[in-house]
């Protein structure tokens, strides 16, 4: 096949890059650095996160989208431009068909956007895949079946819920919570309770190495260092899973609510269906420890995480994109 196809998780925190029949070939966080003085492009993914926090005032670091949704239109333009030539090569004869995976709740403004941007990034077609219709995918639910599914895929940006049947989202809702926020609650949450600012790669390492949706009986430890903010000296505190878990309760809260209401929303008999079969977690974000259960409690119905849920999305776009006759119906939906 001349034509390339590439599958592309633009997400708020990475963005993921799927060939199909090759996998994930880039998984490489969203940031661009950019000259403050000519607007230059001069690093992307992981060499322009590294950047983050160390760059001298003539250099910014910048997320280019936020909540899911481009806020930087010529920023992610060359960002995806980056990653498209990454995956292909900057020299090539044919311009690829780009699929890209966008939240459900977005507005068809934010939709054209993504689209304008991908293909003056260097795209032929590109095409909009809503992410719990391609989390799903990957995820391996038989979304087709005459059955009910729900999905809840949190990544960095919004966690998105939805009741997916006959290949298409029967109810469904996005917040704009993730492990963003997440972050923030965490650094927030120090700055009170110890007066101590650290930045949010401390942040997201705490999360990830003794954060907890529940409060542990064995409870985790773990050494900080960061700025007392009344000396302004650098200080090292313990920081405990009981904080994490403390910090993160507004923001699940928000997440089990999404998923109740699109319970609600639901007819009978799907419900009924996801009452037998369960919810399955996809997105960074359901890595938190002990996620799947704070749900399954509160909500009364099985949870599952998916494998490998970080690549969900991902994987469901190439795989949507090799098949792209079949999914038509569910993807190019407009509303």
């Amino acid at each position: 096949m001349l034509i390339k196809r590439i599958g592309i998780d633009l997400g708020t925190t990475y963005t993921l890059v799927h060939l199909p029949k090759r996998g994930i070939v880039i998984n490489e966080p969203s940031v661009v650095a950019v000259s403050v003085e000519d607007k230059k492009v001069l690093a992307v993914g992981n060499e322009a996160k590294d950047m983050l926090g160390r760059t001298p005032e003539s250099i910014i670091a910048v997320k280019p989208l936020k909540d899911g949704v481009i806020a930087d239109y010529q920023t992610t333009e060359a960002m995806l431009r980056y990653f498209i030539n990454k995956t292909l090569g900057s020299f090539r004869i044919f311009r690829p068909e780009v699929m890209v995976a966008v939240p459900a709740g977005i507005s068809s403004t934010e939709r054209r956007a993504v689209i304008e941007a991908t293909i003056a990034a260097g795209a032929k077609a590109a095409y909009i895949i809503k992410e719990p219709i391609a989390a799903a995918i990957g995820s391996d639910i038989p979304i087709g079946s005459a059955s009910g599914h729900m999905i809840v895929d949190i990544g960095g940006g919004t966690a998105e819920v939805a009741v997916i049947s006959l290949g298409g989202i029967v109810a469904s809702t996005s917040v704009r919570v993730g492990g963003n926020k997440f972050d923030a609650a965490i650094l927030e949450h120090i700055r009170r309770k110890y007066n101590l600012a650290v930045g949010e790669k401390i942040a997201e390492d705490i999360k990830i190495n003794i954060g907890s949706a529940l409060f542990l009986e064995d409870k985790l430890t773990m050494k900080v260092k960061g700025r007392d903010i009344i000396s302004g000296l650098p200080r090292s505190i313990t920081v405990v899973s009981d904080d994490v878990t403390e910090a993160l309760q507004g923001d699940l809260e928000a997440i089990i609510s999404a998923a109740k209401k699109v319970l609600n929303e639901a007819s009978p008999e799907l419900s009924a269906d996801v009452m037998d079969k369960g919810i399955v977690l996809s997105g960074g974000s359901s890595l938190l420890k002990n996620i799947d259960q704070l749900l399954s409690r509160t909500i009364g119905v099985p949870v599952y995480v998916a494998d490998e849920p970080v690549l969900c999305v991902a994987k469901g776009t190439g795989i949507a994109l090799e098949n792209l006759d079949s999914y038509k119906r569910s993807i190019l939906a407009t509303k």
